[in-house]
């Protein structure tokens, strides 16, 4: 039987299910803990406690007496400190640069793959199970590209395999195409812990890579899913209610236009189905385009 809370008729199951969904995975308190913050007062207190000797007994008037010739006694050794364990880097306008020269050195989507891998300046890639590269026909006319893997793309190592790829799935169906005439891929390649929102840094040091991806891969359409895609790859910061449903246009680093349809992510609409008919003329839009350039 299907418990339920009769004073909001909320379904235990599905709140179950939208958590698990949301990326919650462990039990939390009720109150926020920062772990960094955690760890950073256990590191000092295990410096201090390190450090920490006995004061040295107060001298004897013998003991303070000067020699006869004039010389110093020696003074008691300094305690030896520890060094603290390294910290982790915290992403700067280096890595984003470093991120930039690798992806502008590969020229196929296998080399790209294995760079992204070997790649070490971006703290999401420490928290992350696995890199999430890409799913589909890199041959495929269309491309869509949304934010950041989930909670179980991470242990796929597969873009849009949840709840929300399941939509997509759908989506796709619904103009005659499926994940073997697409190429999906993500803004981000590595699950931000917890599903939080990746931060701007994290965002301009993966841009390099997707950027890369795109154009390796010459899509003839491409789909931005969701607003960060929409913002990061279109550089706008209009919302996505804004820019969904008129065409924009992706230029490559290279300079190469490709026409991108910003339209809403598959996780708003199973928030918010009743935006589903907005998406269903966005994705109607990209059928006709492909046509027309198919033709």
């Amino acid at each position: 039987m299907t418990t339920s809370f009769p004073d909001a008729g909320i379904d235990l199951r599905e709140l179950l299910s939208f958590y698990a969904d949301a990326g919650v995975d462990e039990a939390l308190g009720e109150e926020p803990a920062d772990r960094f913050a955690e760890a950073a007062k256990a590191r000092a207190s295990a410096d201090a406690a390190a450090v920490e000797r006995p004061s040295p007994p107060a001298p004897t008037p013998r003991e303070n007496s000067q020699p006869a010739t004039g010389s110093v006694p020696p003074s008691p050794a300094a305690p030896r400190a520890t060094t603290p364990p390294p910290a982790m880097a915290v992403p700067d306008q280096a890595q984003a640069a470093a991120a930039r020269e690798l992806a502008r050195s590969v020229g196929t989507l296998e080399e790209l793959r294995a760079a992204m891998a070997s790649f070490d300046g971006c703290n999401l890639k420490f928290t992350a199970k696995n890199l999430v590269f890409a799913d589909g026909n890199p041959q495929a006319d269309l491309m869509l590209v949304g934010e950041a893997p989930g909670r179980d793309e991470d242990i796929q190592g597969l873009p849009f395999v949840g709840r929300s790829g399941k939509l997509l799935d759908r989506m796709l169906a619904a103009i005659g195409l499926d994940r073997n005439s697409a190429y999906i891929a993500n803004v981000i390649p590595w699950r931000p812990p917890g599903n939080r929102t990746p931060t701007p840094h994290e965002t301009e040091i993966c841009r390099p890579f997707i950027e890369r991806q795109i154009e390796l891969v010459n899509p003839k359409v491409l789909v931005n899913l969701g607003g960060p895609s929409a913002k990061t790859l279109l550089n706008t910061t209009e919302g996505i209610l804004r820019l969904r449903g008129n065409w924009r246009e992706h230029v490559t680093p290279s300079g190469m236009p490709i026409p991108a349809m910003p339209t809403l992510h598959p996780a708003y609409l199973l928030r918010t189905p009743a935006h589903k008919r907005l998406a269903w003329r966005d994705f109607l839009e990209v059928k006709t385009r492909l046509r027309s350039l198919q033709g």
